[in-house]
């Protein structure tokens, strides 16, 4: 509807135009069409005369009038009126509400959406967290949002591909392997100190048990080979930090470069799998998980670091190689090359950068968590280095989800093993709660998650509420069946002008809307704008469910009020499948 208002504006603008009341030259206003705030205003609301007036040499009222004069003849719009000092307020036609009603029933799942492939591409990386354990409550919120944000984003037109950064050539991977190195030799009776800032959680010892139950002793060593000579822990007066990377060389040297990999792979691919089978579970299936060591392997980097020398950018330093990154807005320049010719994570962000253009991609949205906003300015200024539009690169920044049990607040963390996992989460609110309540807040907001909210069969639970709402049109039709009445969508349609009533009317705006609330989610990046938007509808519902009589009515006005039901219903399931969640037919 808005298009087709917009485009009523624009034929308005070109009479204008052609009549002489306007310049030729004069540039349309990014003005806005929206919905009013209150009925009595009308459905939308339009501020182009403010903005356009004083351009245009005329006072706002005295332009939207013009506009209003100059407007053609719809069947869509039943009234235009200007309010306040020159806002244009339309009124949509009985007809056209009528009419979301059949558009529901000729589409089905479909309504709402947008033919895919009308719009750029976007490859959306979410999740991302490293294969170091299983994920916790916190990268819950980004699979959620993320998840959701790529569903939006199909769903309006846009191929998408879903996409996990496997941080497979980190320290952080070492520090696992070296974990499990040293649980595996604790399970063959070699008792060595585990390092203060090892992975500690019971995860290791499965991944160990597994290794050993696969290699045997064959990986064993003494401890005297393993620890001797090392430098102190944290706990004993050292550097933990250097004690565990010296415990890294020591085991890449006892062990060799191929068992080395072993231990390593045994520890990534089983947190990978745990990742896969966690995510499948909560909902969220990505199309393809990118390992940062093919960065080094397929050229990537290389070919990043060979941009940026060409378009000089590169300068080099302390026998380092840095890209000039304050040229481009960055708060400071960054190396890419170490003094030993080792690259740089920021070389790898680079590679990564570039090869989701080399790969084909209109657009890149990164979500990412908090932590990482000064990624922003950093990615920006590599796209511009290596000669990429940098509107074209989008970084989302999901805040921290603090999960409570009653008043105390879980702590989490990683290494130490003492943290929530997501499936915990899972196993004890369900799925369908986990997933809506993630999304219920902007991702730039913290979100405090309310377990025993998330648990209640209450109306004050906002997914049990929406859910309700979608299982109480189901037992209506149950009902039906029950009294031995018959519904046809004909007859439905053909008794849709009995539905008048202030509650039906309510209704059929939050149908009309619902495209509308698609476009609007997905172009801010906002899945909380579509789950607000489905508690209204299920407002609306149940508020017309308790005021007015469905299977008692006459045989007409229950064909029409039974129509309705159905498409609420669709309506409603169609917005609870792009955030992950069911649209269950009994509760």
């Amino acid at each position: 509807m808005k298009e087709h208002l917009r485009e009523l504006l624009a034929q308005a603008l070109l009479d204008l135009r052609r009549q002489g009341r306007l310049p030729q030259d004069l540039a349309t206003p990014d003005y806005v069409i929206e919905r009013t705030r209150s009925r009595e205003h009308g459905d939308y609301a339009s501020n182009i005369a403010m903005l356009l007036a004083k351009p245009a040499g005329m006072k706002p009222r005295e332009l939207a009038e013009a506009l209003v004069a100059n407007f053609g003849q719809t069947q869509h719009v039943s009234k235009v009126e200007i309010a306040g000092p020159g806002f244009i307020n339309f009124t949509i036609s009985q007809a056209c509400r009528f009419a979301t009603l059949r558009r529901v029933f000729e589409l089905g799942a479909d309504y709402g959406r947008v033919a895919e492939g009308t719009r750029e591409s976007v490859t959306v990386e979410f999740v991302s967290a490293n294969p170091n354990g299983p994920l916790h409550v916190g990268h819950g919120r980004g699979a959620a949002y993320g998840a959701s944000v790529a569903n939006l984003l199909e769903a309006t037109g846009h191929p998408v591909q879903r996409e996990y950064y496997v941080n497979d050539a980190g320290r952080q991977m070492d520090i696992l392997a070296v974990s499990v190195w040293l649980r595996y030799h604790e399970l063959g009776g070699v008792n060595l100190r585990f390092p203060d800032n090892g992975y500690k959680g019971d995860y290791v010892v499965e991944i160990a048990r597994a290794l050993r139950a696969k290699q045997g002793d064959r990986l064993r060593h003494s401890a005297i080979e393993i620890s001797d000579g090392l430098p102190p822990d944290e706990s004993q007066g050292g550097d933990k930090e250097i004690h565990v990377d010296a415990l890294i060389a020591r085991a890449k040297q006892t062990l060799g470069e191929a068992d080395y990999r072993v231990v390593f792979k045994a520890g990534l691919d089983w947190c990978l799998a745990d990742i896969r089978n966690d995510l499948a579970g909560f909902g969220v299936v990505h199309d393809n998980f990118f390992s940062e060591r093919s960065l080094a392997t397929d050229g990537y980097v290389k070919r990043a670091i060979d941009t940026l020398r060409a378009n000089g950018h590169l300068f080099e330093l302390d026998g380092a190689t840095w890209f000039r990154a304050t040229s481009f807005g960055d708060d400071k320049d960054r190396v890419v090359v170490r003094e030993n010719g080792a690259t740089t994570y920021f070389a790898s962000d680079l590679g990564y950068l570039l090869s989701k253009f080399e790969r084909g991609f209109g657009r890149a949205l990164y979500i990412l968590g908090a932590d990482h906003h000064g990624y922003i300015a950093r990615l920006k200024a590599a796209a511009q280095g290596l000669g990429l539009d940098p509107d074209r690169i989008e970084i989302q920044l999901v805040q921290f989800a603090i999960l409570f049990r009653g008043a105390e607040r879980v702590q989490m963390s990683t290494r130490a093993g003492s943290f929530v996992t997501l499936r915990e989460l899972r196993e004890e609110v369900g799925t369908d709660a986990a997933r809506f309540f993630y999304v219920m807040r902007s991702n730039d907001q913290h979100l405090d998650f309310d377990l025993e909210l998330a648990k209640s069969h209450s109306n004050d639970n906002p997914v049990y509420y929406i859910q309700y709402a979608h299982a109480r049109i189901a037992s209506l039709f149950r009902q039906l069946k029950e009294k031995g009445l018959a519904y046809n969508d004909s007859a439905a349609l053909s008794a849709r002008q009995r539905l008048t009533d202030p509650h039906e009317d309510a209704l059929l705006v939050e149908l009309m809307r619902f495209p509308e609330i698609l476009e609007s989610a997905a172009a801010s990046r906002g899945p909380q704008i579509l789950a607000n938007h489905l508690r209204e509808s299920a407002a609306a519902f149940h508020a017309f469910y308790n005021a007015l009589p469905i299977l008692t009515a006459e045989e007409e006005l229950r064909q029409a009020r039974l129509g309705l039901c159905k498409a609420v219903a669709q309506a409603i399931a169609n917005g609870l499948a792009l955030l992950g969640v069911s649209a269950p037919e009994t509760m």
